[in-house]
């Protein structure tokens, strides 16, 4: 089983302040991780990195097949083509429906052919439960409904990896749950699946945990439910 993730002793910095330092982390396919902390302990800096945003001050790093160390400028787009990210905020487009919100990141992505992109708009509709709601402007759908489409839009080019940023932070505890079952359904599913949070009851469902503090990993656990440091 190959790695989708595999850092060793990475060292991330942002301008000339070190955010991240001895980074060992590796991730193989179809393993669904959590990666958890407080504010400021470094999880969006990581996150930041693993889709080409930040560089790679010191150690190696590998991402869906592309080398960190050596990643240029015009080679980003193609790493977030193999990368799924779904928002806490959603991110999505408010003045079209939902198939339309999908289709623009198709084309955006290089999808040429409408029927193929119309068919599989509407596959990932139904894989995250709201085929239903394909023709609903977002300002219509429930926050729960507006994470789903969020989750469907990351999976639409079949990524080699799905970054889910604190994707229940804008849900209610009961919505919050759903969510999260849904990644687990997707990860049964075959999917490899990074979850960040800072929520440490989101990640009582998990097999393992990533902790961060103050910018080193304090906790690598293959465990159902962790205590807080």
């Amino acid at each position: 089983m190959s790695n989708v993730i595999d850092i060793k002793s990475g060292e991330i910095k942002q301008s000339t302040v070190t955010v991240l330092k001895d980074i060992n982390i590796n991730i193989s396919s179809n393993d669904i991780v959590y990666l958890i902390g407080k504010t400021g302990s470094g999880k969006s800096s990581l996150l930041k990195t693993l889709y080409g945003e930040l560089k790679m001050f010191a150690g190696t790093g590998g991402v869906a097949g592309f080398d960190l160390n050596k990643l240029k400028k015009k080679d980003v787009p193609n790493l977030r083509r193999s990368i799924g990210i779904v928002f806490q905020d959603f991110q999505l487009l408010t003045d079209r429906t939902v198939l339309k919100n999908l289709l623009f990141v198709m084309g955006a992505s290089g999808w040429k052919d409408k029927t193929l992109m119309e068919k599989r708009a509407k596959e990932v509709l139904q894989l995250v439960g709201i085929e239903d709601k394909i023709n609903s402007m977002p300002y219509a759908l429930s926050g729960g409904e507006q994470q789903r489409v969020s989750i469907a839009r990351a999976l639409l080019n079949k990524p080699k990896l799905i970054l889910a940023d604190e994707p229940t932070g804008n849900l209610d505890p009961e919505t919050s749950e759903e969510i999260m079952r849904l990644l687990d359904d997707l990860h049964k599913a075959g999917n490899t699946i990074v979850v960040v949070t800072h929520e440490e009851d989101i990640a009582k469902m998990c097999s393992r945990i990533v902790r961060l503090k103050d910018g080193i990993i304090v906790e690598d656990k293959k465990n159902k439910m962790q205590k807080a440091i």
